[in-house]
């Protein structure tokens, strides 16, 4: 690598300038500025010498290296003419738009002549010619990576910028290579960006219209959960809504198009004052909540120990137990785990009372043992009087066995059901007998009954004469079925009386 850095021609800066070899590497990812003022060549500094200014004696003969060129520009600058650029001698590599002397100056082909971009002294010529085709080809992967952002979707105005800017340095450039070309594709690009652009603010609009009714309808369910009856809720589930629906707030807020300020600001000002509104709501409803489980707890409590306190009197102390259970019902929650405990309590003080009545219910199942029998004895003695039609009999069958059932006194309690329904069988069919005997002797009944079978029976009797004398088929259907009718209710008539 050469010790000296590659170097564009300028009259302010000798060719010869000697520089760190890692910084000459380096320029080739640098776009080089255009050369205003260039430096002159041997070759330049013969020619002024063939038109010396006013005074001067003679022109200089000798090309001298650019370095030592600068004191020969001073006298050149005062001729009313402008100072020749510089040239390049004779060619030693030509290669596509450029060539190379031997002295390393490097020109590119612009149009029909050639504009010196450059020098690289001290390298070989095929160095110092690859050096600019290098910037060249740096300038056409700019161009080429703003062609591939365009294809991926990228901001257009972004993209623009940096192709404005790249196109003043391509057109500026000390580089080799088709650059008309190169210009070319920046101009047909940046035509592409603005209707580009056009597109993608269009497009950006409206996912910020659907962003902004995406979190309008957020606040808006919040809303109508705040303005809802909040004295009837269940927090737990309305909590949880909430919960959801802050999630996705924070989810289009972060992965969401980004609204204006002012769109912001008020959506969430919203938001924030309806969620504050349930929660100042919930925190009154649990404080009351507090309050009445202290109350219940209290009355609670107290009933526990007046359950606990009727243990002595044991089955005497069920009925009181009994009214305490009602209060008890009445008394309302005390939350879920402080009622658990204190109906275990108040559930133990009642077995207590139960158990007595148990233990006394066995001592009487055994004495009614025997009254059980006689009982069961009794009711196969009465059972004839089911089949027993005459209501008089019945009665009084009835009545003899009605006697000595009262006399035999309690049975077992698990029996008790059994046989007070076989006793209630024989009494409803004696009660069924007595009635049919007032149905059929009732006076007026029975003065109602046959004045109706003589309505009926003399309008059953009109209307077989008017049958017989009908002549129209249609007119005696009629009769028939009136006449049907009537025959009908003298038959119920008939057997009510």
């Amino acid at each position: 690598m050469p010790d000296t850095q590659p170097t564009e021609s300028d009259a302010a800066q000798p060719a010869a300038e000697e520089t760190a070899p890692e910084l000459a590497e380096q320029t080739s990812d640098v776009p080089a500025e255009s050369t205003e003022a260039p430096a002159e060549s041997a070759e330049a500094a013969a020619e002024s010498a063939e038109a010396p200014a006013e005074g001067e004696d003679a022109p200089a003969e000798s090309a001298e290296p650019a370095a030592e060129s600068t004191a020969d520009a001073e006298p050149a600058a005062e001729t009313t003419e402008a100072p020749a650029g510089p040239t390049i001698g004779e060619t030693v590599i030509e290669r596509g738009l450029g060539r190379v002397d031997a002295a390393g100056t490097v020109a590119v082909k612009d149009g029909d002549d050639w504009r010196v971009v450059g020098q690289f002294p001290d390298v070989t010529p095929e160095e110092a010619l690859a050096y600019f085709e290098r910037k060249f080809a740096d300038f056409e992967g700019q161009v080429r990576l703003l062609e591939q952002r365009v294809r991926g979707g990228a901001s257009a105005r972004d993209v623009a910028k940096t192709a404005n800017h790249l196109h003043q340095s391509v057109t500026i450039a000390n580089a080799v290579g088709d650059i008309p070309s190169l210009l070319t594709r920046l101009d047909a690009l940046r035509g592409e960006l603005g209707e580009l652009e056009a597109k993608q603010q269009a497009a950006s609009k409206a996912e910020v219209e659907a962003a902004l009714a995406e979190r309008t309808r957020v606040v808006e369910s919040i809303e109508r959960m705040a303005a809802g009856d909040l004295a009837d809720v269940q927090w737990k589930q309305t909590m949880q809504q909430v919960d959801v629906l802050f999630a996705e707030w924070q989810r289009l807020q972060k992965d969401g198009p980004r609204l204006s300020k002012s769109q912001a600001d008020t959506l969430w000002k919203r938001f924030r004052d309806a969620r504050s509104t349930l929660e100042t709501a919930r925190r009154k409803f649990f404080a009351e909540l507090d309050a009445s489980h202290k109350d219940v707890r209290a009355r609670k409590q107290a009933l526990v120990e007046q359950a606990q306190a009727l243990a002595p009197k044991g089955v005497d102390g069920i009925p009181a137990y009994r009214t305490l259970l009602d209060q008890w019902k009445a008394a309302g929650r005390a939350g879920r785990k402080i009622d658990d405990a204190l109906w275990a309590e108040f559930k133990e003080a009642g077995d207590v009372l139960f158990q007595a009545k148990a233990e006394q219910s066995a001592v009487d199942d055994q004495e009614f043992a025997a009254n059980l029998v006689a009982k069961q004895a009794l009711l196969e003695e009465a059972a004839p009087i089911l089949e027993i039609t005459n209501r008089t009999a019945a009665r009084d069958a009835l009545i003899s066995i009605q006697q000595r059932w009262d006399e035999i006194g309690r049975v077992p309690r698990e029996s008790l059901r059994e046989v007070e329904d076989r006793m209630r069988k024989i009494e409803t069919h004696v009660r069924e007998l007595d009635e049919q005997h007032w149905k059929s002797h009732n006076p007026e009944r029975k003065a109602r009954s046959e004045g109706l079978a003589g309505q009926l029976e003399d309008a059953i009797e009109k209307l077989e004469a008017e049958i017989a004398e009908a002549e129209d088929a249609k007119r005696k259907a009629e009769l028939e079925a009136e006449l049907e009718t009537k025959r009908s209710w003298l038959e119920v008539v008939a057997a009510a009386g």
